[in-house]
């Protein structure tokens, strides 16, 4: 890419990055009710995002490998009960992905 390439295409990434952080103030100003159809998207769209992001995890697990995902589904486990018993979303994250790397880094060679 020349460097007017480059420039321009960090200039329209900004503009996207902005346009997508102003639309919904514009759209829905703060003298006017959120419509409720905008209300229920912001109460299930979250669920349904990391449930999504669940199924993309395990998808390509191959139970009958040499570990049968073993490292995964002990993660998994581990995500879910810190989250379960801290309620603390990053410290949940953070732990699983430490675990998991150490998993198939160090046990299961």
């Amino acid at each position: 890419m020349t460097l007017n390439e480059q420039i321009i295409t960090v200039a329209i990434c900004v503009v996207c990055v902005q346009l997508s952080r102003w639309l919904p103030f514009w759209f829905f100003p703060a003298n006017r009710p959120v419509p409720e159809y905008i209300r229920y998207l912001g109460k299930v769209l979250p669920a349904a995002m990391f449930g999504m992001l669940v199924v993309y995890c395990y998808k390509n697990i191959d139970i009958f490998g040499p570990h049968h995902g073993l490292p995964d589904f002990l993660a998994g486990a581990l995500v879910l009960g810190l989250h379960f018993w801290r309620k603390n979303m990053f410290l949940s994250i953070a732990a699983g992905t430490v675990f998991y790397m150490f998993l198939v880094q160090q046990v299961f060679v």
